[in-house]
């Protein structure tokens, strides 16, 4: 049989960061005098408590925040990976004087007396895919652009852009609320977006601030179809976008409310919000965009009391050339025709451009919105109340 050896437990000391110290004998401690005396000089050690330092999380990187790329093997570690590397450097090397061929080629074409349209617009599309071929491949490109560092003046790097937009589901997002919510046609006959738009407006207020301690306004963004509450809109949302065309091309900004109730007709009627023409869009573009509030100036939604949830549809919708808009009356804004308006205009939202919405019902800031900005009475819809047949009994006396 096996014997079972039994361990004597050591006896462990564990020293506590705000552990006391031991007091020694009795015999050892110095007189009152002579201690304060000791801790009084200069030199002397004092116990003092222990403070635990945090572990900080490392920032998240951006481009505000960038950081260089790094291999993740080293030379020789794995040949596999350092010969995959050779190769695509190789590839794009003979790309990359294809792309000078095809330059070159551009230019004798713009060039020519007799300027073919069809010709020089296959070999800048065929330029652009080269570009694009040439560096997709490299560990170094797709990194910086996974982490927010994409450089929008290269076309490789707005390419992965755009298809990570199209293919992670932000695109899918949008499209299925615009379509569960029947903003198309409810607004638009057909919609398909060729950048994306997001917008932020301030996160609601907490119940925690007080007028001594106002809390720091936070800007938050706001998910297709999401409920927003009429306080947070107030003010004009800071809309940023992704354009993936490097050059600079012009875009109407509106903003509608398709469910007005108009009861003369016993229907709904469309209410325009924001109106900017001959907005300028790149893929250089700072974001938010700037100096889109001077043609027809951003009025808060006002959903009406009584009424279901209203639909907040925000556009970018492309233009052709630059246009000459009227600016709208605060009487021109209800009753808007957005339909005529495209036609008018020559805008088709079936061929490019952004959208967005949102969704909010009436709450008591909308009572303020009607006083201060619109300075009309505050309309109530709803079905009428009803007679009550017992009001006469509620008020006599039920015991006598």
């Amino acid at each position: 049989m096996l014997a079972l050896r039994r361990f004597r437990p050591r006896s462990l000391v564990f020293v506590r960061g705000n552990a006391t110290l031991q007091t020694p004998p009795a015999s050892d401690l110095p007189d009152v005098a002579e201690g304060e005396a000791a801790l009084s000089q200069p030199g002397s050690i004092t116990p003092q408590k222990k403070t635990r330092l945090l572990k900080t999380r490392r920032p998240k990187i951006s481009s505000q925040r960038p950081r260089e790329w790094n291999r993740p093997l080293a030379f020789g570690v794995l040949p596999a990976f350092d010969e995959a590397l050779k190769v695509i450097k190789a590839d794009s090397v003979v790309l990359k004087e294809e792309v000078q061929e095809v330059r070159a080629s551009i230019e004798r074409a713009k060039e020519a007396p007799a300027k073919d349209e069809d010709v020089l617009r296959k070999l800048e599309e065929r330029l652009h895919i080269l570009e694009v071929q040439s560096e997709i491949n490299f560990p170094e490109t797709r990194w910086k652009v996974a982490n927010g560092m994409a450089d929008m003046s290269k076309a490789v790097d707005r390419h992965l852009v755009e298809q990570r937009w199209r293919k992670e589901g932000a695109l899918d997002l949008l499209m299925e609320r615009i379509h569960q919510m029947h903003v198309v046609p409810d607004v638009l006959p057909d919609l398909h977006p060729s950048l994306d738009v997001r917008v932020t407006f301030p996160e609601v207020p907490s119940s925690d601030a007080s007028e001594d301690a106002p809390l720091k306004v936070k800007y938050s963004q706001v998910e297709p179809g999401t409920f927003l509450v009429p306080e947070q809109t107030i003010n004009p949302p800071q809309l940023y976008t992704s354009v993936f065309h490097a050059e600079t091309r012009l875009y109407t900004l509106l903003m509608v409310d398709p469910d007005v109730p108009d009861e003369a007709n016993e229907t709904f009627q469309t209410y325009v919000h924001w109106l900017q023409p001959n907005v300028q869009l790149s893929a250089l573009s700072p974001s938010p965009l700037q100096n889109i509030n001077s043609h027809t100036p951003y009025i808060p939604p006002h959903p009406q009391r009584g009424t279901p949830y209203h639909r907040y549809v925000l556009l970018l919708l492309p233009q052709q050339s630059h246009l000459s808009i009227p600016k709208l009356s605060k009487e021109a804004r209800l009753g808007f025709d957005v339909r005529a308006f495209l036609e008018r205009y020559g805008f088709d939202a079936s061929i490019g451009g952004g959208a967005h919405m949102w969704r909010e019902v009436w709450s008591e800031g909308v009572s303020g919105i009607y006083s201060e900005i619109l300075k009309v009475g505050e309309p109530k819809f709803g079905r009428p109340m009803k007679a009550d047949r017992f009001a006469h009994l509620k008020r006599s006396k039920r015991y006598v």
